[in-house]
């Protein structure tokens, strides 16, 4: 039996991370230090810094054991690495410290967390979860509470999974604490928990507060619950949702509701729901309150059973979005990239009004880098760009006038998964406005000012570095900026 702690967790990383390769490290993007990463944790701004916690294995770019990695920056790009927060070693957690959140109470920083223990051979199967407490006064080093589990087996009410019961997000509204938990029926329904607290320490269950109509996935994970205006927002990743058009194509998904949330009665009315990214690879995500304001959110920028290509030799694998600002308008969000990214522009390019009428090389190249396109249609039938092009590779972003489609296809981005994903998109003012960031392995496509988004890994060649513009009949490109983004 493998005995996991934080310190030799914290020394294998350190002997061994000269092992990485490079060709496929993100410049921008969040990655492990060694081996692998999933779910973005404990996101929060403590003592006038972002810590980023995550869902961490240590020893191999594959899924294990999880322990917390744990990182820290000024602005949400240019991260540092903190020694491993919290590893699987107590008995309530020795199967993995699953997802959870962060919150600060009287100066320390409190993590709440799932711990995972196995109880049978079928690792698929044979498990209980419990949430649990760990505590810092300095923001980096963790102690668990003496009386873990914080909710045991026995607080989990009737009629939900003994088994799916995880993922904690803890906030504070009106002098009491509250969390939602990620669940299910058992009978192919995902669900929301809700629980209350005074001291973050003793629990008490109030009531299921959303659950899955039959249509919205079998599984709830890592819900996490936020105001914004007079509104509240419920997001959630649920598990195996089946397609609904173009949307909910991938094996799991990200949702968003807008309504309203009574705490003290543990309900949570809303009339629609929407995804909150339409590409391939975005999961997880998890938001905080900074001190300007502003709503951020980030999320794990890989999928489930998705070929990763680092996994072989690279000694690494999994990587976090770029962070979004999220912004109610009316009854939906707008995702926008945070404003901190401009500091990190070099080499500008400024186009204006290229008439288009089939394809251009744009002469310019990159592989991380910021790029903003406002297209006029005109008579164009179809109209985008390619990215990363090069030795028969290409990512294409393409715009159908006539269904209002746009799609992004990666059938030819190089090695590692394919596909192609759509959505419905229409004009503003009879343009198109795309916001588009390339990062080595990854592309992220911010649609009519944050509207939509769409997320994708790529991995083409080191030499496909080639940008071309395109139509299917007269098309304006009426801007076209590019900068370089470098760390």
């Amino acid at each position: 039996m493998v005995t996991y702690t934080r310190a030799f967790a914290d020394i294998f990383i350190q002997e061994n991370k000269a092992q990485i390769l490079s060709k496929y490290r993100l410049n921008y993007h969040l990655m492990s230090e060694y081996g692998w990463m999933n779910d973005p944790n404990g996101f929060i701004q403590y003592k006038g810094e972002y810590h980023l916690f995550y869902q961490h294995y240590p020893y191999k770019p594959v899924w294990g054991p999880m322990h917390w990695g744990h990182a820290v920056c000024s602005d949400m790009i240019n991260w540092r690495y903190l020694p491993v927060a919290i590893a699987p070693d107590m008995e309530y957690d020795k199967g993995g410290c699953f997802s959870g959140s962060a919150i600060e109470k009287e100066g320390s920083l409190h993590l709440i967390y799932t711990g995972h223990v196995l109880t049978g051979p079928d690792k698929e199967h044979d498990y209980v979860q419990t949430q649990n407490l760990a505590i810092s006064t300095d923001g980096i080093t963790f102690n668990k509470w003496s009386d873990n589990p914080v909710i045991p087996l026995l607080e989990i009410p009737e009629g939900i999974s003994k088994k799916d019961f995880r993922d904690p997000k803890v906030i504070e509204r009106n002098g009491k604490y509250y969390m939602v938990l990620g669940s299910n029926d058992g009978a192919g329904n995902g669900l929301i928990l809700l629980y209350s607290s005074e001291d973050l320490i003793t629990w008490e269950f109030i009531n299921v507060i959303a659950k899955s109509d039959g249509h919205m996935g079998d599984n709830w994970e890592c819900p996490d619950i936020f105001s914004m205006g007079n509104r509240d927002v419920l997001i959630m990743s649920p598990q195996r949702v089946a397609a609904q058009g173009h949307d909910y194509h991938n094996l799991h998904s990200t949702m968003y509701m807008i309504g309203t949330f009574e705490a003290h009665q543990g309900s949570f009315q809303y009339e629609q729901y929407y995804p909150i990214d339409y590409g391939f690879d975005y999961y997880a995500p998890q938001t905080t309150l900074d001190d300007r304001g502003r709503r951020i959110m980030i999320g794990w920028m890989d999928m489930w059973e998705s070929d990763m290509p680092t996994q072989e030799g690279h000694h690494w694998a999994g990587a976090m979005s770029l962070p979004r600002e999220i912004i109610l308008s009316g009854d939906q969000l707008l995702f926008r990239p945070i404003e901190e990214i401009m500091a990190y522009r070099n080499n500008p390019l400024s186009l204006e009004n290229i008439l288009l009428d089939g394809e251009q090389n744009m002469g310019e190249q990159g592989d991380s880098y910021e790029m903003q396109l406002v297209f006029e249609p005109r008579d164009a039938v179809e109209l985008g760009v390619k990215l990363r092009v090069g030795e028969g590779e290409e990512t294409v972003i393409t715009y159908s006038t006539d269904d209002r489609l746009l799609s992004l296809n990666r059938d030819r981005a190089g090695i590692g998964p394919k596909g192609i994903r759509r959505t419905a998109i229409e004009l503003v003012d009879g343009e198109l406005a795309l916001q588009i960031f390339v990062d080595r392995s990854s592309i992220e496509i911010f649609i009519q000012g944050g509207q939509k988004v769409m997320t994708a890994r790529i991995y083409p060649g080191e030499e496909s570095l080639g940008i071309i513009v395109f139509s299917k009949g007269r098309c304006m490109v009426k801007s076209l900026c590019k900068w370089d983004l470098m760390r």
